[in-house]
C-alpha cells in the first residue's frame, strides 16, 4: 500500500494512504506552516480527463486536432485524444513557470513550432493542464487565430485570475495543484530542474 507522511520540520505528523490523502487533514495536522494545496492523484486524473471529454463531447464541439501545450498539458491532451476519438495531436512547448509561483516576465514558446499552414479548415482544442494566468493560453490561443477554423481550451483547473476564460474546465480551484507527474523528484536529476514547476 503507497502511503504518504506529513512531516513538520524533522518531526513525522501521520502517515496514511495516499487515496485517504485529503487537503483538509493536511492543513490540520501541518497548520499554517504549509500553503493550501490542491491534490490530482492518478487515479483522480483518469476521472477528471474523462470527466472533460465528456464536457467536450456533450457541448457538440468536434475537434480535429488536439494541441497540448507541453509539458503539463501533454498527459490530458493525450487522454482527452483517445477519449475524443482524435487521433491527430500536436505539441506546443511553452516556457513560462521557473518555480513553485515563480515565472518569466512572459510566456515564450520553444522550439519547434508547429506549423498550422494547412490547419485553415481545422477545429482545435487546446489542452493544457492549468489555467493559472492564463498568459499561456492566451499566447497559444492567439498564435492558433487566423490560422485555424475555430479553437477552443479544455483544462484539467482553472484558476480565477485566469485571463483567458476556458470552454472546458474540470475543476476551479486558487490553491496550487499537486499534480501526479510533477510532484516527486524525477529519476533523472538535471541541473535547472525545479520540482512543481
Amino acid at each position: 500500500m503507497l502511503a504518504t507522511r506529513l512531516r513538520r520540520g524533522s518531526d513525522t505528523v501521520a502517515t496514511r494512504p495516499l487515496h485517504a490523502l485529503r487537503l483538509d487533514s493536511v492543513r490540520h495536522e501541518l497548520g499554517d506552516s504549509v500553503s493550501a494545496r490542491e491534490i490530482m492523484t492518478w487515479e483522480s486524473f483518469g476521472s477528471a480527463s474523462r470527466e472533460l471529454a465528456t464536457q467536450v463531447a456533450k457541448s457538440g464541439y468536434e475537434p480535429d486536432i488536439i494541441l497540448a501545450i507541453a509539458r503539463g498539458g501533454l498527459l490530458a491532451a493525450g487522454a482527452l485524444g483517445y477519449a475524443l476519438s482524435v487521433k491527430n495531436t500536436y505539441t506546443l512547448n511553452v516556457e513560462f513557470y521557473t518555480g513553485v509561483n515563480e515565472r518569466l516576465a512572459i510566456p515564450i514558446m520553444l522550439p519547434p513550432v508547429p506549423s498550422l499552414v494547412d490547419l485553415r479548415e481545422s477545429r482545435v482544442l487546446i489542452v493544457d493542464d492549468v489555467a493559472d494566468t492564463g498568459h499561456t493560453l492566451k499566447l497559444v490561443n492567439d498564435f492558433c487565430a487566423g490560422q485555424v477554423k475555430e479553437s477552443k481550451i479544455a483544462v484539467l483547473y482553472e484558476k480565477s485570475a485566469s485571463i483567458v476564460k476556458c470552454d472546458f474546465v474540470w475543476k476551479r480551484t486558487d490553491e496550487w495543484i499537486n499534480f501526479p507527474w510533477s510532484d516527486k523528484d524525477p529519476v533523472a536529476k538535471r541541473e535547472w530542474h525545479v520540482r512543481d514547476a
